[in-house]
């Protein structure tokens, strides 16, 4: 009787423990990497490190200094290789970062290579490898995968021009700056996450003093919630064309300022007389491509040429290009080949086919395409972001509906810039259906004597 009371006093608790553990992990995964994930992955790291690390090819052969003060200092007859040197250990909620000087003979390139090893031997969800500074990598290891459960870091690197968009499958924020890269191309099939996508980056573009333009030729219908936010709106291919000739007369006009000035960028010119910046966002480019006569031929080479335009020059001017589709190639018609060039930053989710996935990537990354053929359908919002330095990762924005979107635009429309230029398409604001309706004005009686 007595050894049942004591098994039942210790296993009662053990078997909470265990239960409470499988809890956090399947629901709170970092409460679980931090009580167990990361101490058992520090611990095997630090007993396996020079074993996984040779045993991976990331070692090298000792200089005959090293092998001569072995052998007649320390004594010992074998020389083992050299693996690369520890710098700095740190954990974080999602994963563990380690600082690497690499030997001589090794190169980034190397140990990018044996990540998959690198991941299978510690145990953990995923191996990134960074370059810091010449001779120097960073190791960022995910202990669980983050992307299942996107939870925004609540320390991102901010600028003038700068939205965290999405979450980096190493932990980090995929930060959308456009004063390092600014234009971009966005694709992705039905249901692939690339509205998401698109309402991530106007949330954060809202609270910022820009100037949000939209260019949304299926009537609107994605672009139209953000109207309280947009400085002007196109909604059909004609308007499309009127608009793009607006703004590329505003982007000749920053340039005359900018002369007058002696400056080549609207940043170094004083507060008081800069510009505000324009974003453009441009929903199914595609549209924008089809002709069905030869009127509309005329009329899509003039806009794909005004678009070319603001892709090659709009940039010193503070016009920036977000272009979003399904496809993007050179079976779109003339010019897209050419538009495709001026555009640096590069995002892809879920697609059909492989031809799409090179279109996005394949110029840039081609070891992305892979990744973005085996996006699952089940899980929108993942994508492959890049630019073209040849740099990618994978990424998935947050869960963001139309109306949390459409609030946000609302709530800082009075930043909205008033630019002249572009009024005749300034949206109206819709008015939502159960909304109260606005009170009526009622003039001030006159006073009485």
């Amino acid at each position: 009787m007595t050894d049942l009371s004591t098994l039942w006093e210790v296993g009662l608790p053990l078997a909470g423990t265990a239960g409470g553990l499988g809890y956090a992990k399947a629901r709170a995964p970092r409460v679980f990497w931090s009580l167990v994930g990361l101490p058992v992955a520090t611990t095997r790291f630090a007993m396996t490190y020079h074993s996984t690390m040779d045993v991976c090819g990331l070692t090298v052969q000792p200089s005959r200094l090293r092998a001569f003060l072995v052998r007649n200092v320390a004594r010992r007859a074998d020389v083992q290789p050299v693996p690369p040197k520890i710098r700095r250990i740190r954990g974080s909620m999602t994963g563990l970062r380690i600082t690497l000087r690499l030997p001589a003979g090794l190169e980034p390139a190397d140990v990018m290579a044996a990540s998959e090893r690198l991941r299978h031997a510690w145990g953990v969800h995923s191996v990134n490898v960074v370059t810091v500074k010449p001779g120097f990598v960073e190791l960022r290891m995910t202990g669980y995968d983050v992307l299942r459960r996107v939870r925004m870091p609540r320390r991102v690197v901010s600028g003038p021009m700068s939205v965290p968009v999405a979450l980096r499958e190493d932990g980090t924020a995929f930060v959308r700056d456009y004063l390092k890269i600014p234009h971009a191309l966005t694709l992705g099939a039905n249901q692939s996450g690339k509205s998401m996508y698109q309402r991530n980056l106007v949330a954060g573009l809202a609270p910022l003093p820009v100037a949000l333009v939209g260019i949304d030729c299926k009537r609107g219908v994605e672009h139209r919630t953000y109207a309280s936010r947009l400085s002007a709106l196109a909604t059909t291919p004609e308007d499309a064309d009127g608009l793009l000739d607006l703004l590329v007369g505003e982007m000749e006009e920053r340039f005359d300022l900018l002369s007058d000035h002696g400056v080549a960028d609207i940043w170094v010119l004083p507060e008081e007389v800069r510009p505000a910046p324009v974003v453009v966002l441009v929903d199914e480019v595609a549209e924008l491509f089809l002709v069905a006569t030869k009127k509309d031929e005329e009329r899509r080479d003039r806009m794909v040429t005004q678009l070319i335009r603001l892709g090659q020059m709009a940039r010193a001017a503070g016009i920036f290009l977000e272009v979003c589709g399904q496809r993007f190639g050179s079976d779109l018609g003339k010019g897209a080949t050419a538009l495709r060039a001026q555009l640096t930053g590069r995002t892809v989710h879920r697609v059909n086919d492989k031809q799409t996935a090179e279109m996005g990537v394949g110029d840039i990354a081609p070891d992305a395409v892979v990744t973005v053929l085996t996006i699952p359908p089940d899980r929108p919002g993942i994508a492959v972001a890049g630019d073209t330095s040849g740099g990618w990762s994978r990424i998935r924005t947050p869960q963001l509906t139309a109306a949390e979107a459409a609030a946000i635009c609302a709530a800082h429309a009075h930043l909205t810039p008033d630019l002249p230029a572009l009024t005749p398409y300034r949206p109206a604001v819709p008015v939502h259906v159960g909304a109260p309706a606005p009170a009526p004005l009622v003039k001030p009686s006159p006073a009485t004597p």
